[in-house]
């Protein structure tokens, strides 16, 4: 009897034991969770980002450099792209806002279609921001993005000086995009005088629909059997639309010899500017873009108004904007801006 006693009583010891040492590991991991060096372990904060494509090079690299910068902030980044399609971006946003972001930074694919997300959102009490591209017709609550009627009027400026007289080839962006309307209001501040003045000819103007390289190659193409080929200048709204113009230049031995512009310093644009076919980017640095809309994302998080430089007028209310400042590039300073900076690699620009 003694000896089954002492058994039973060994069995309850060994298990007092197992049952200690259990309730020393769940302490030990409910500690560890607790803090990280000194800092809240409190649940991230979670955004969402809602972008119109994954077509164009820039859109790539606001995605990936939006992405590394959450990860650094500490935030969790909910990403969706609509592939160029507004009904799947507003199917999109709708599943962001039910997953509770607490801001939606959106790159509207259509400004004017994009005021449903706003609506939606606001209903579920979330703020958004404009990002990049504004959204029309809606109460949004920041637009954060460059000075985009100053990139036309630094395209105009550009033209009209190194070709003050002669045919032009005007292209536009997308009409669906706001900034298409704004880059082109800028540049015809410069172009439109000279028009007025008879020293420039407009063959062409029209807008590229769905900003695909391969319309403004059939606008270029068509402008240039149009005017025989006597063509001084080609206002091109970004870098992808520039190079689908040259090709079309360079078909009839005229690439080089055409004043082209350009938008957002691709590493293709950058090579072609040293190759002499183009003759200008606008630079708007994508890093500093990005960072400001996370920055500004997190402050309205933490319940706090976003610094602002200026307002936007989307055709319903002036949108309180952060505009950052765009740059020309040439061959002249094209080193400095754009490699100095480490936005582009030395050895990919000058691949031979």
């Amino acid at each position: 009897m003694k000896k089954g006693l002492r058994k039973w009583g060994a069995g309850l010891a060994l298990v007092a034991l197992i049952l200690l040492a259990l309730s020393g590991c769940g302490q030990a991991q409910s500690s560890g969770n607790s803090g990280n060096s000194g800092k809240s372990s409190g649940p991230k904060p979670v955004i969402g980002l809602s972008l119109p494509t994954q077509s164009t090079a820039v859109w790539v690299l606001d995605k990936n450099q939006m992405i590394s910068d959450a990860k650094k902030m500490g935030i969790d980044l909910r990403v969706q792209v609509a592939n160029d399609d507004s009904g799947q971006q507003l199917s999109q946003c709708e599943s962001l806002i039910n997953q509770g972001v607490k801001v939606l930074i959106v790159a509207p694919n259509d400004a004017q279609a994009a005021a449903a997300i706003v609506q939606q959102a606001h209903a579920a009490k979330i703020k958004v921001i404009s990002f990049d591209r504004l959204i029309t017709g809606a109460d949004d609550d920041l637009y954060v993005s460059f000075d985009n009627e100053k990139v036309g009027e630094l395209q105009g400026k550009y033209l009209t000086q190194h070709a003050p007289k002669g045919n032009y080839i005007v292209m536009s962006g997308d009409p669906t995009d706001n900034n298409a309307l704004l880059f082109k209001k800028g540049a015809m501040k410069y172009i439109q005088p000279l028009v007025d003045k008879g020293d420039i000819h407009i063959v062409a103007d029209q807008a590229i629909q769905g900003w695909q390289p391969d319309n403004a190659m059939k606008i270029v193409e068509n402008a240039l059997t149009l005017a025989k080929n006597n063509v001084q200048g080609i206002l091109a709204p970004n870098d992808d639309t520039a190079g689908a113009a040259i090709q079309a230049l360079a078909a009839q031995g005229l690439a080089g010899k055409v004043v082209v512009t350009g938008q957002d310093a691709t590493l293709s644009g950058a090579q072609r500017i040293l190759a002499g076919t183009q003759s200008m980017t606008v630079f708007k640095d994508t890093r500093v873009e990005d960072q400001a809309a996370m920055d500004a994302a997190l402050k309205m998080v933490e319940g706090k108004a976003p610094a602002t430089n200026g307002t936007i007028n989307n055709g319903k209310i002036e949108v309180p904007s952060v505009l950052l400042s765009p740059v020309v590039v040439e061959k002249s300073n094209l080193d400095k801006v754009l490699i100095d900076s480490g936005y582009l690699k030395k050895a990919d620009v000058y691949k031979k």
